[in-house]
């Protein structure tokens, strides 16, 4: 695939910051997006009413996108959540009502408007809603126009099916219709908006293939698939994902300083993989950033987690954070952005709350066993003191001030009796 420089830009620009895994035929799509404004999407799967850091690589592949001069279309999976993505997964995904699924994608699409922009000029981003074709399949016209390209032979032998298959987990009738779904949603945007391009993490490979063999026979147009590396930390761990849960892009359910401390406290080894991917700085700038060691490498995080949480949140929100991470490490303080957690009275017994139960609540530990793992590793500290004792207790006294809760030298937020 790799056997020539892409003249591109896009293309240029994924291959130079590491977003290629695959494509489907790389020279005719090069010479395609170098003559014309290709429309290409990407679908998310309405399963949450935040998306979270690990979708935060298929968001910046539309940036970038329309940066260089394309359109990008975003696929809310209106109709396909309804069925749950199987790929890779080792049970069915709980399904979810209507209600919650229109609710999440109207928390969703907030996103998106700070990472592109939308209008009517021939690059302006779009949003789409697969339920509106999906809901009003009628089931006997689909299989006849669509079930007839599909070889059950063929389905089997994908990675994401065969997998379940193999370990001799159920595979219901229901996910195994979700590929030919997402294929019918690439020949929907292909007729709607003349999409020429799906794009998606590699484990959508198989799903994206299909997408294109469809929408080739039936229109009988070129259209194209590109997939981008799944992506994990250099420790191995599943991106996004933190011992307090995953890093939610919405800010109601992440704040941006949570986002913020999550960029500044990755592993040394991923940073110049992560500039390159997060963050708009020139690549070469990147990779020098990257190749920096010791105490230096520090400030390279600083500037990743400046530039990616600008991205997501806007300027201020990233000063605001940046601020408050020297506040808490360098002076002690309480900071402004520090998550805060309003504690109801109910939970005090006798006027009083376990210190154990004070981080579980915090949400700084997952259990009571966790917290008191945390006290005695000396990982706890309230108010920058040390908690050596997990017996101890918090009285309604201790708790009338806002007092801080810190688990390690990175996890920190605020801790209030409600009023």
């Amino acid at each position: 695939m790799m056997k020539f420089r892409p003249r591109s830009e896009f293309l240029e620009t994924m291959e130079a910051r590491g977003f290629l895994s695959d494509v489907t035929d790389f020279q005719q799509l090069d010479a395609v997006m170098r003559s014309e404004c290709v429309p290409a999407y990407i679908g998310f799967d309405a399963t949450a009413p935040s998306l979270h850091v690990g979708s935060l690589i298929q968001i910046m592949m539309l940036r970038w996108l329309q940066r260089t001069g394309h359109k990008p279309i975003v696929l809310m999976g209106g109709g396909t959540t309804k069925v749950g993505d199987p790929s890779f997964r080792s049970d069915e995904r709980p399904l979810l009502e209507p209600q919650q699924i229109d609710g999440n994608i109207q928390s969703i699409k907030s996103v998106f408007d700070r990472y592109m922009s939308f209008g009517s000029e021939s690059a302006d981003a779009i949003i789409a809603n697969n339920a509106d074709w999906l809901d009003s399949l009628n089931y006997l016209e689909f299989l006849r126009e669509v079930g007839r390209h599909f070889s059950v032979n063929r389905m089997l032998s994908f990675d994401s099916v065969k997998s379940r298959l193999d370990r001799e987990q159920s595979l219901s009738f229901l996910e195994f219709n979700y590929m030919i779904l997402q294929a019918y949603d690439f020949l929907e945007l292909n007729r709607r908006y003349g999409c020429r391009l799906q794009m998606g993490g590699s484990d959508q490979w198989g799903n994206i293939v299909n997408g294109v063999d469809l929408t080739r026979r039936s229109e009988n147009r070129l259209v194209f698939g590109l997939t981008s590396p799944l992506l994990t930390t250099a420790s191995g761990a599943k991106m996004g994902k933190t011992a307090g849960g995953a890093v939610w892009l919405n800010p109601d359910m992440c704040s941006p300083y949570q986002f913020w401390q999550y960029w500044r406290s990755v592993d040394d080894a991923d940073v110049g993989r992560f500039l390159l991917l997060f963050t708009e700085l020139p690549v070469d700038e990147c990779r020098r950033l990257g190749a920096l060691a010791g105490s230096e490498v520090n400030e390279s995080k600083i500037i990743l987690a400046n530039s990616a949480t600008e991205l997501a949140h806007g300027e201020a929100a990233s000063r605001a954070a940046a601020a408050t991470a020297r506040d808490v490490f360098e002076f002690g303080g309480i900071g402004d952005e520090l998550p805060k957690v309003k504690l109801d009275r109910k939970h005090l017994r006798d006027g009083k709350l376990s210190v154990v139960q004070a981080f579980v609540f915090a949400g700084l530990a997952e259990s009571g066993k966790a917290s008191r793992r945390l006290i005695g590793g000396g990982g706890a500290r309230i108010n920058d003191e040390p908690v050596g004792d997990p017996g101890r207790m918090l009285t309604s006294e201790d708790l009338e001030n806002p007092i801080k809760l810190s688990a390690g030298r990175k996890r920190h937020a605020i801790l209030e009796l409600d009023e």
